[in-house]
């Protein structure tokens, strides 16, 4: 069965960091692109970052461009997601998702994502 999981979320204050984690099972992990959307309280899914097959191509929302670092492990079917200079508006439930989710129908994320990992950044 197709499974991912996040991990590593959690409460900091404005400034700190955190490193997300995402453990992919049951599929071809080393073949997709993978992606992290997170969801702010009351607000709609937003596109974080997609890393590419290989991971050599990574892309950010402009918003945490600079802050936050996607990689992937494809040895261990991992994709991480550090999060640097975090702000408040930062806080979200995170997920990570198969696939590039600027592309991604919304039957196909809900499919292919985690159960989330909760950041919460305040002072």
């Amino acid at each position: 069965e197709a499974q991912l999981v996040e991990s590593g979320g959690g409460s900091v204050q404005p400034g700190g960091s955190l490193r997300l984690s995402c453990a992919a099972s049951g599929f071809t992990f080393v073949v997709y692109p993978m992606s992290w959307v997170r969801q702010a309280p009351g607000k709609g899914l937003e596109w974080v970052s997609t890393i590419d097959d290989d991971g050599t191509r990574p892309e950010y929302t402009a918003s945490v461009k600079g802050r936050f670092i996607i990689s992937r492990d494809n040895a261990k079917n991992m994709v991480y997601l550090e999060l640097n200079s975090l702000k408040i508006e930062d806080t979200a439930m995170y997920y990570c998702a198969r696939g590039d989710f600027r592309y991604m129908a919304a039957d196909y994320f809900n499919q292919w994502r985690g159960p989330g990992t909760q950041v919460t950044v305040s002072s």
